[in-house]
């Protein structure tokens, strides 16, 4: 009896419309009728049915296909040669479509949305993208590092600018206050670690104190990111670090 319209539509995962329009088109004409006058397709049928959706995928046009299958002279083990062969550049391409986008992910974790040359322009050999790594694996998937990502992404060349001219006149003012020799408990380089928190907040996250202190602990741990501010001032991770816990016992004591 073969298959009704509505079965080979189930089977094929197609609408019972585009079986109707591939049957008015001549390009896939059931087999049989029943003796109410209704489409029965059979197994010959579906295996056109599957060469056509084969084609369909690969993205020839329904004029195309008939002409494939339609070649008195075409083997059909040919078209499953044929198909495969461009299955296999489209799966090839589709894999170098997704590194490709792994590495745009990749390059984007920090939000640095800036082209190579706009990155060297504005940081010079001082890569944000190389604190990366190490902040993911303290912070990723915290609610604060979810935050800086996403503020990060929007920003602008003119917003990562600003962002490093404020970091460069806090560096020259910190390197200005431990030439003149001053301790990390002074009220001066409390207000610098203050300042440094405060610099987190506007341009990544609310920082509470008590979670300033653990970063500090990172430029410490971490050689990027000491390497980072022991170039500023020989000595500033540690000076830093020291003067961010004084300026956190400075906060508890004034919350009180």
């Amino acid at each position: 009896m073969g298959y009704s319209v509505g079965q080979v539509a189930g089977f094929a995962g197609v609408t019972v419309r585009t079986l109707h329009h591939y049957d008015a088109i001549g390009l896939l004409s059931p087999g049989g009728r029943s003796a109410a006058g209704h489409r029965r397709y059979d197994d010959a049928d579906l295996d056109r049915l599957q060469q056509i959706l084969f084609y369909r995928e690969l993205g020839f046009p329904l004029e195309e296909v008939a002409v494939l299958l339609d070649d008195p002279h075409a083997d059909p083990r040919e078209h499953l040669r044929r198909q495969h062969t461009l299955l296999t550049a489209r799966i090839d391409g589709l894999r170098r479509m997704a590194a490709a986008v792994e590495h745009a992910m990749e390059a984007k974790k920090m939000g640095i949305n800036l082209t190579p040359e706009e990155k060297f322009e504005v940081f010079g050999d001082k890569d944000p993208e190389r604190y990366a790594e190490e902040s993911a694996r303290r912070w990723g998937g915290t609610d604060s590092h979810t935050r800086a990502q996403a503020r990060a992404a929007a920003y602008t060349k003119e917003d990562w600018q600003r962002m490093k001219d404020e970091v460069d006149a806090w560096g020259a003012a910190y390197a200005d206050l431990m030439d003149r020799g001053l301790d990390p408990e002074t009220a001066e380089a409390m207000d610098l670690a203050e300042a440094h928190r405060r610099h987190l907040t506007t341009w990544f996250f609310d920082c509470h104190p008590a979670t300033h202190v653990r970063i500090a602990e990172t430029y410490l741990a971490d050689e990027n990111f000491h390497a980072f501010y022991a170039a500023i001032h020989e000595g500033l991770p540690e000076h830093l670090a020291a003067a961010v816990r004084a300026n956190a016992r400075r906060a508890e004591t004034r919350s009180r």
